[in-house]
């Protein structure tokens, strides 16, 4: 395999780490379509959140492991969690931006991928995009992409649905405020 060093705070090992990468990529990439299933059986009910990063005039997309489309970072809303709580957790966890505050844009609300989905979407204006740190297991892309373009992507059904609720994908929200967000 490769050799590991030892650094402070523990053993790093470039190898071992894409391995253990490659296999929760597997897991999400063979988990999401049977999930998909149950939930086409059961339409279950879930609650998500979802945050619109506008970087000037660009909108921040990523894309998951599992999906062949970009959507806004966000997931699902823990239980005894806001959804704002969930929108701020959810930007950590998936691409290491840590944001103080992010401005409620609307709520949606649709049957997306078998579940009876209702999404809280969260809104976030930054001067510039700081350095993200994907998690490279769920998200393995991320893109700054002008709104002129976003009609040529391939979006998820919740992020179209935000697209609907802000009125227009030609221009950045105008609610929108900047917030001090930084990285982790």
């Amino acid at each position: 395999m490769g050799s590991c060093e030892t650094r402070a705070g523990g053993a790093s090992c470039p190898v071992l780490s894409r391995l253990i990468d490659l296999a929760w990529r597997t897991g999400f990439r063979i988990g999401f379509p049977l999930a998909r299933v149950w939930w086409r059986l059961t339409l279950p009910r879930h609650q998500g959140a979802m945050v619109a990063v506008y970087v000037g005039s660009a909108l921040l997309l990523v894309r998951s492991s599992y999906r062949s489309q970009w959507q806004l970072p966000g997931g699902g809303v823990r239980r005894g969690e806001t959804p704002e709580s969930a929108a701020r957790r959810e930007l950590s966890e998936e691409i290491g931006l840590r944001a103080s505050a992010v401005r409620p844009a609307g709520m949606a609300s649709g049957i997306w991928d078998g579940r009876r989905d209702r999404v809280h979407f969260f809104e976030l204006c930054l001067t510039e995009l700081p350095d993200l740190h994907l998690d490279n297991r769920e998200i393995i892309a991320a893109r700054l992409t002008p709104i002129d373009e976003l009609p040529t992507v391939t979006l998820t059904k919740p992020t179209v649905a935000y697209l609907k609720l802000c009125g227009s994908s030609s221009r950045p929200p105008v609610r929108a405020v900047a917030s001090d967000a930084a990285h982790r």
